[in-house]
């Protein structure tokens, strides 16, 4: 089992920067990869990024040069630096984790971009 706690959404203007944190624990070394999805109000989950244990990153075309991914091993935590912030990048964004025994969540962080 993973558990996923996220910290670091809130309210911001178009252009302005976010960082949203996830830190994983449980059974930690059973995860593959680790990454971001978003649920916009009425649209279906979509992928947004995600990181390899490798390193290795992979970015939606409609984030790609605003939006970059990194973790830090020791403190078993995923970010998500988040620049040029436009008010379609509104959506609740949810820590994902890819492991072994399946995917897990995490509760979600609302991230509000106002024109």
């Amino acid at each position: 089992q993973v558990q996923l706690v996220e910290s670091g959404g809130g309210l911001v203007q178009a252009g302005g920067s976010l960082r949203l944190s996830c830190t994983a624990s449980g059974s930690i070394f059973t995860i593959n990869a680790m990454g971001w999805y978003r649920q916009a109000p009425g649209k279906q989950r979509e992928w947004v990024v995600d990181i390899t244990s490798g390193g290795g990153t992979n970015y939606a075309d409609s984030v790609k040069g605003r939006f970059t991914i990194s973790r830090d091993n020791a403190k078993n935590t995923v970010y998500l630096q988040m620049n040029s912030l436009k008010p379609e990048d509104t959506a609740v964004y949810y820590c994902n984790a890819n492991a072994v025994s399946g995917h897990y969540w995490g509760q979600g962080t609302q991230v509000t971009v106002s024109s």
